[in-house]
């Protein structure tokens, strides 16, 4: 069995885990900047890999933000052989977030923590919905819910929307609120900063009907995207699709609740599982994709493919 060196690299966190045999390492690093070049950023995780000792033949990374221009497999190759590696598979996450939850099969994904995506894959097409990022989507993220909770508390204070306990959270960090927009243009950590507001809502959607608001509109545009990407793969018309959600914001179980039921009021044979899967499990099978996989095309690959 080859050694494998697997790297989920989001917003909030990098995880690594080193495979050797039946022995497992896991370690954290710190989240990647998806407003910053993200070459340079891998370079310095696989770098700290190396210094922690250990060999690997092959190496597989997610990660949030990947775009075709910065998927430069060969270049960290040539830094990941300081561990020995042979072949370096790199994905955009939503495609470790997909194998770490159904492998090869067909279905839909949808992957919410601080951003989100969905991946749907049918026999031939693969389509991937929203992971625009906080300016232009990830609608149903755990930014996105922090942002409504800000717009809502700044809402309350000039009278033109209901009272709400949100306040009251958001004044324990800016006692003068209207001063909070200032600081929070100004934080290079702004995105996980809001995004950590999305925790309050969640606490607070039991007895606060705004906060309940906005975990049900996140619920709705998450079932909106896996329904969307099922549909544009052909799977929307399968007698029981499988759809996994992962991710932090799915810890809520309000929101997991709304979403599936959500889901099911627009696919009612669909079959819904709810927080099974490690994105962790996916970087560690990006090396074994094989050409005839419909995800095949969604990595880029630098050296000899697993065997």
């Amino acid at each position: 069995m080859s050694s494998v060196l697997a790297i989920d690299a989001g917003q909030t966190g990098t995880k690594l885990r080193h495979l050797d045999g039946e022995t497992a390492r896991e370690w954290q690093a710190p989240g990647i900047r998806t407003d910053l070049p993200l070459v340079p950023q891998l370079t310095r995780v696989l770098d700290d890999a190396a210094l922690r000792g250990g060999r690997v033949e092959l190496v597989g990374i997610g990660v949030s933000g990947l775009t075709d221009g910065a998927a430069d497999a060969h270049s960290l190759l040539g830094t990941a052989a300081r561990l020995g590696a042979r072949s370096l598979s790199l994905a955009h996450d939503s495609i470790t977030a997909y194998l770490g939850a159904l492998g090869d099969s067909r279905g839909a994904v949808v992957a919410s923590g601080t951003g989100v995506v969905t991946l749907a894959v049918g026999e031939r097409e693969v389509a991937r919905v929203d992971g625009w990022g906080n300016i232009m989507g990830d609608a149903g993220s755990g930014y996105w819910i922090g942002r409504a909770a800000l717009d809502a508390v700044m809402r309350s204070h000039d009278g033109r929307g209901p009272v709400t306990a949100l306040t009251e959270v958001v004044v324990a960090d800016f006692p003068r609120l209207e001063d909070a927009y200032i600081e929070l243009q100004g934080d290079d950590d702004r995105v996980r900063r809001v995004a950590r507001y999305s925790l309050a809502v969640a606490e607070l959607a039991s007895t606060d009907a705004v906060a309940a608001r906005i975990i049900d509109s996140a619920a709705d545009e998450l079932a909106h995207s896996v329904v969307t990407g099922l549909g544009r793969v052909g799977e929307h018309e399968s007698e029981a699709p499988q759809v996994r959600a992962i991710g932090g914001v799915f810890r809520s179980r309000r929101l997991a609740d709304a979403f599936e039921q959500a889901l099911l009021e627009r696919l009612p044979g669909a079959r819904v599982l709810i927080g099974t899967a490690d994105p962790l499990d996916g970087a560690a099978r990006l090396p074994g994709v094989g050409e005839h996989s419909a995800l095949r095309a969604r990595l880029v690959r630098a050296g000899a493919a697993a065997a």
